[in-house]
């Protein structure tokens, strides 16, 4: 098994994405990592999830607290072997071999690969990634020069993972409510107060924390920055301590923890009070690597679906020889691959507002920031679709922690919590709808996309019509009070998270023939009612759809 090589629609999306030599570069590195996550991380992963969990030592041997959380050995040597590839690295230097930076679309390939073995790992990655996305743009050349070198290390120097610490008990997706303080030392702050859900605790090196200088205003706008390191320069913790870690129901190879701060010495990133506005740039970030998350469990949950359809018999024929079950794969499939397409649709966006915020136009801010909030929300769920799908297809052998199946649904149930539930997401797309009008740019951005397609047929008709349906069913919940647009929220996240895949599934049908029909099935099954026929479309395509005629690699 290689997850990279049994993906083609990943692998045509890449290609056409990058130019030859990096792609060709890319594409062998991919190819190793994904045999690597098939296997050896996969095979940790199952040891972290269920005997290797990390555990909290809190004291030493003469009743000392030293915080410290300890990490089985498989997990550490995925720490090595994914860090040493570049996930994060690679987008702030350069690629040795190449002599140019990485792009986001690299990074996230490796993570939907990650994810399909380890998506409790990819939470720290996703930490990491934030982590250097702050320092690097908003640190001072001297915290630069001591830190940044440490959090984007592919091997060349000890690696510190990064860690965001937001949340605290009395505020939570409040953030405005939040309490811990920082104090003015000379030249650097202390800080004191608790963060209630700090994953990644005790596994970090450095910490990118928000809090409250004396006399700052309350609310969001009086949160500064701060980057703490986890260790002093003696090696001691730095007046930090770690209460509890949380019993989780999935995602258990991240330590989450309680963690207080107790006199942290700690180092403002920025300006004061801007520290919420850089957080959110990298919860950005983040909810795109959520987005990777869940797209990649649906991939694991499909080829664990159609292997075992494929491998199990029953009543004297394979399950995947029954109608009803090729209508769950072909589904399936054609939904994840156009999903998978969208993500890294909007991966390509979000690589240029990224890298150069200042250079984008503000257009280009709120379609990013429309796209992010659609999607993530629109992948978490489907991720627990997904999930739950698999399992069904194993009747009872999906319920046992033998298979994968158990720990993809436990782990797919954060992603619709982490970075923003759907009713945090439907609320971000109308502050984007009211105060930047969200909804117009995105629908000129379809539209233009709707004009340039070479399909003008059947699929392109039905697109066309559903986003006239859109525009209108938009303007008239605009039209209500404010509490009742609160009501329509998610709705409309739902459907503008159609429009878009939609949009791409068009452009998809073009790319070959079994693309043709993957992109068709897509427009069809979710913008058509269906009416019985004798050869239903999704069995026409199914052999091809499915590649019955071959196995997964």
């Amino acid at each position: 098994m290689n997850f990279y090589e049994s993906d083609e629609n990943l692998q045509d999306l890449l290609r056409q994405s990058w130019e030859d030599p990096f792609f060709r570069w890319a594409d062998e590195r991919l190819h190793f990592f994904g045999g690597r996550c098939a296997q050896d991380i996969d095979e940790r992963a199952v040891h972290t999830d269920r005997e290797g969990q990390p555990k909290l030592i809190k004291y030493d041997k003469m009743g000392n607290d030293i915080s410290e959380v300890w990490l089985n050995q498989g997990y550490k040597k995925t720490i090595e072997e994914t860090y040493g590839e570049g996930i994060v690295g690679y987008l702030h230097k350069e690629i040795p071999e190449l002599g140019q930076k990485g792009d986001y679309m690299y990074s996230y390939a490796q993570g939907y690969l990650l994810s399909q073995a380890e998506p409790g790992f990819y939470c720290p990655v996703t930490l990491t990634m934030a982590t250097a996305y702050l320092i690097d743009h908003y640190a001072d050349e001297s915290l630069k020069a001591k830190y940044l070198l440490h959090v984007i290390s592919t091997g060349d120097v000890e690696l510190y993972e990064g860690a965001t610490f937001l949340t605290e008990r009395q505020g939570g997706s409040d953030v405005g409510a939040n309490e811990v303080k920082a104090t003015k030392e000379g030249d650097h702050y202390t800080i004191h107060g608790e963060k209630y859900f700090a994953s990644n605790a005790g596994a970090c090196g450095v910490a990118m924390v928000l809090a409250r200088t004396e006399g700052a205003p309350s609310g969001t706008r009086g949160l500064s920055l701060f980057l703490v390191p986890w260790r002093n320069e003696a090696g001691d913790l730095n007046g930090i301590q770690i209460r509890r870690l949380k019993d989780k129901l999935g995602v258990r190879a991240v330590p989450s923890a309680e963690v207080e701060f107790t006199g942290a010495k700690a180092f403002m990133v920025g300006e004061a009070e801007q520290g919420f506005y850089y957080m959110m740039e990298a919860l950005n970030l983040s909810r795109v690597c959520n987005a990777v998350a869940s797209i990649g469990i649906m991939r694991r949950s499909l080829t664990e679906a159609r292997d075992y359809a494929t491998k199990r018999n029953a009543f004297g024929h394979s399950l995947i020889q029954y109608p009803m079950v090729k209508d769950t794969l072909v589904s399936m499939t054609v939904k994840q691959e156009v999903e998978t397409r969208a993500v890294f649709d909007m991966i390509q966006a979000f690589e240029k507002v990224a890298r150069q915020p200042e250079e984008a136009k503000i257009e280009e801010h709120i379609l990013n920031r429309v796209r992010i909030a659609i999607m993530k929300k629109e992948t978490a769920e489907k991720a627990v679709e997904f999930s739950h799908e698999a399992i069904e297809m194993h009747g009872g052998n999906g319920y046992i922690e033998d298979f994968v199946t158990p720990r993809l649904l436990r782990d797919a149930q954060v992603l619709t919590v982490w970075e923003g539930t759907a009713n945090i997401l439907g609320l971000e797309v109308l502050k984007l709808f009211n105060k930047y009008q969200g909804h117009e740019l995105f629908v000129q951005h379809i539209q233009e996309r709707l004009e340039v397609v070479q399909n003008k047929g059947e699929e392109h008709k039905l697109v066309k019509d559903a986003v006239l349906n859109f525009t209108s069913y938009a303007d008239e919940v605009l039209k209500q009070a404010d509490e009742v647009q609160t009501f329509y929220s998610k709705t409309l996240a739902g459907k503008m998270a159609l429009l878009y895949e939609a949009v791409v599934a068009l452009e998809m049908m073009e790319k070959g023939a079994r693309f043709e029909k993957v992109g068709k099935l897509f427009i069809h099954q979710q913008m058509q009612t269906e009416v019985p026929t004798a050869e239903p479309l999704a069995l026409r395509y199914a052999d091809e759809i499915l590649h019955l005629n071959k196995a997964f690699t």
